[in-house]
């Protein structure tokens, strides 16, 4: 129960606990490095260092000064808390300020809220922070697991930690419908530390692999949530379609005539990867018969679907790019889809899933089902993100977020020949919001699939996903 007449009255109880705990903050952070460690491992893991970064319940400032921003600003509600900060890292600016109210200028890439427990109107602070946000702002929430608030009790009691009253326990999803309310939409939700004190082997153990596994990881203390602001639809964006091909002469045409228009203007690129059966020639014969449509053709290096794709994608200029196969087993009339659920801020990696609708009987093979379905899994665990259909070809990303997918290559331990799982988990380690658009997928009426050696192909993908599980999930 809360044993105040009013709101203000709890905001000023907060504001004196602040002030009295200020000057043993330092110190109880001092005498536990392995809690703190392991936060910080995970807010760098999300926060890269040179960012904007405005940290709103900033303490004496030890999170903002770790996380080395570009440019940090810290707000808490204690003047002491500032008075010691702004002492210690002259570098940042610090403000005393009501978090519910922050008031500070100019957009950030991350806004990391700490201390959430003891904000009395959370939904008054994310409605504050809106002005701070742009579309590639990332809002990284810490907060405490609701199952161990008699556990918390207990170490204050026993003087295990600074007795802080907290005041809030949230649930997941109550932190996902805060933000809901305040038209924020929920990216991820990182779960850590499984026990806050260090036991020499046995915290290794615990932290970097059974904190993660399912069961164990609902009784994690600490919680990260990271969001993101919904933005109002873009309009009449431009946009590429990269079409990577291979011996598909048949389907030129057919692909040149059944695209749609879509935004303000469309681009269309095949990647014509050494193909022996006149592929190009039939793009060129389409460039001359429809001038109206932007057509351009690119050759690809020969070396492999993936190789052909990041060509494509490096030759577009369109705000959004989009891939759509060749082989058209895919097809075109709904790449609409696709430009809507971006446009409007659905998501910002929006991926095919061609497993929802009934397939034609020779679309796809058994085997290749039983794999996509296996990887399905696999990925929808170590990413925390359903995802249905890891090997669709018809994908569609920001070109900026593109970018900062394309520093990723080469990261995942081998070389991924078809794309899907670098351009996957590049969005992943991006904390870009990704869902899964259903597609229907039909027999191609020409040339033949360059899907061959399955089981090869199959063990170079679980080999990635196995670099990807440590990196992402256990990093």
């Amino acid at each position: 129960m809360i044993n105040y007449t009013s709101l203000d009255d709890l905001r000023k109880a907060i504001r004196d606990k602040k002030d009295a705990i200020a000057a043993k903050r330092d110190q109880r952070i001092k005498s536990n490095p392995y809690y703190y460690g392991r936060l910080l491992n995970s807010l760098k893991y999300i926060v890269p260092p040179g960012a904007k970064v405005l940290n709103i319940g900033c303490g004496t400032g030890y999170i903002l000064n770790r996380l080395q921003p570009g440019l940090g600003i810290g707000v808490e509600a204690s003047a002491a808390h500032i008075e010691i900060a702004g002492k210690n890292y002259p570098d940042y600016q610090f403000f005393d300020q009501e978090l519910e109210n922050i008031q500070v200028e100019g957009i950030f890439d991350y806004i990391v809220i700490c201390d959430i427990e003891d904000i009395v109107d959370v939904k008054s602070l994310l409605d504050s922070i809106r002005k701070n946000c742009g579309r590639h702002t990332r809002i990284v929430i810490s907060y405490y697991n609701y199952l161990w608030q008699p556990l918390v009790g207990l170490a204050e009691k026993m003087h295990l930690r600074i007795r802080q009253k907290v005041h809030n326990w949230f649930a997941p999803s109550d932190m996902e419908n805060l933000l809901v309310h305040s038209d924020y939409d929920l990216v991820n939700t990182k779960m850590l530390i499984l026990f806050p004190y260090y036991i020499p082997l046995v915290s290794w153990f615990l932290e970097r692999f059974l904190a993660r596994l399912p069961f164990f990881r609902i009784f994690s203390m600490s919680r990260l949530a990271v969001a993101r602001m919904n933005m109002p639809e873009h309009k009449d964006l431009s946009v590429s379609i990269v079409i990577p091909c291979r011996n598909e002469a048949g389907n030129i045409q057919n692909a040149v005539e059944r695209i749609p228009r879509l935004g303000g203007h469309t681009e269309i690129i095949f990647c014509d990867d050494k193909s022996t059966d006149g592929t190009a020639d039939n793009v060129r014969e389409m460039m001359r018969k429809y001038p109206e449509k932007d057509i351009k053709l690119v050759d690809g290096p020969g070396i492999c679907k993936a190789d052909n794709v990041w060509t494509g994608f490096d030759n577009a200029s369109g705000d959004i790019m989009l891939i759509l196969d060749a082989d058209l087993t895919v097809i075109p009339e709904e790449l609409p889809y696709f430009y809507e659920a971006i446009a409007k801020g659905r998501g910002e990696f929006i991926n095919g899933s061609r497993l929802v609708y009934p397939m034609h009987e020779e679309a796809m093979r058994i085997l290749n089902i039983a794999g996509n379905k296996f990887f399905s899994i696999l990925f929808s665990y170590i990413l925390d993100n359903p995802v249905k259909d890891t090997l669709c070809g018809t994908k569609v990303v920001w070109r900026e977020d593109f970018e900062n997918i394309k520093k990723l290559r080469g990261a995942w331990g081998i070389k991924d020949r078809w794309g899907d799982y670098e351009m996957i988990f590049g969005a992943a380690k991006n904390h870009l919001k990704i869902i899964d658009l259903p597609v229907h997928y039909m027999e191609r009426t020409y040339g033949e699939t360059k899907m061959t050696n399955r089981m090869k192909n199959g063990w170079i993908m679980l080999r990635m996903c196995m670099v990807s599980l440590l990196k992402i999930k256990f990093h």
